[in-house]
């Protein structure tokens, strides 16, 4: 099924966040973590942090419009603001796809509520807590994970993985977008560097850079391309392909047959 009449990609989020200065003048007493502090600016920091964010929800749009049938539900695990699933529900409409985000945050699920109710489409939205490594996943059809499995022990990813692919039915879409690491140091410091500069020149200094970094340090622990495929094909899925990389960061698509 084609997706809707074409438009636009629409903003991030249903009313501007507060812009990203978390880092501009404090100095980092503790790990990054998804606090009120963080909600409240978190689709400034996504968009200008993470290349290409919005090009990669539009691509994730147009496989689950090609894929799925009308009616389909879509978990988003670690779905933090919400803004994927609005963007998707947004895309999508005339399909009567079910959204439903997942996250342990409070303060990320306070705002993603708050902008699903401001949506023209909130009958389809639902946003819970839970632990995404042990909720109840029933009835799915595509599962998406943004930037969210860099954030679990290493050791747990494959049995996260596994989980989603025995939740997901015969035809089931999971989409998994990283921050990676790239096998050659050379080039993988190339590529950090010039992600550096992507952030300078969307209005992040030096000092933010540097100081974001080393919060994350140890909290985000980026595998490679290739070693985050070997984790889909490792669970089972038939078709396993990357659609979106950009230098240190990369989006997947696995098919279960």
């Amino acid at each position: 099924m084609p997706l809707s009449a074409d438009k636009s990609i629409p903003p991030a989020t249903a009313e501007a966040s507060a812009q990203d200065h978390l880092f501009r003048n404090n100095p980092v007493r503790e790990d990054f973590a998804f606090n009120e502090a963080v909600a409240a600016v978190f689709d400034d920091m996504l968009n200008r942090s993470v290349p290409c964010y919005q090009l990669v929800l539009e691509a994730m749009a147009q496989i689950l419009g090609r894929r799925l049938a009308d009616g389909a539900q879509v978990y988003d695990l670690g779905c933090s603001v919400g803004t994927p699933l609005l963007f998707l529900a947004e895309r999508l409409t005339g399909r009567n796809f079910r959204f439903l985000g997942i996250d342990r945050a409070p303060a990320m699920l306070e705002q993603a509520r708050k902008k699903a109710a401001a949506s023209t489409n909130a009958a389809c939205l639902r946003f819970e807590e839970g632990d995404i490594t042990t909720c109840a996943l029933t009835d799915v059809d595509a599962i998406l994970c943004n930037y969210t499995l860099q954030f679990l022990r290493p050791v747990a990813r494959q049995a996260f993985v596994d989980r989603v692919f025995a939740a997901l039915p015969s035809g089931g879409i999971f989409l998994l977008s990283e921050k990676t690491i790239a096998h050659a140091p050379g080039l993988n410091r190339d590529f950090i560097a010039i992600h550096h500069n992507f952030k300078r020149a969307r209005g992040y200094t030096e000092l933010e850079i540097a100081a974001k970094r080393e919060a994350l340090e140890n909290v985000l622990i980026p595998f490679s391309l290739r070693e985050n495929m070997q984790l889909l094909k490792s669970a089972g899925f038939a078709e396993v392909e990357p659609f979106f990389t950009w230098f240190n960061f990369s989006s997947m698509v696995a098919l279960k047959k």
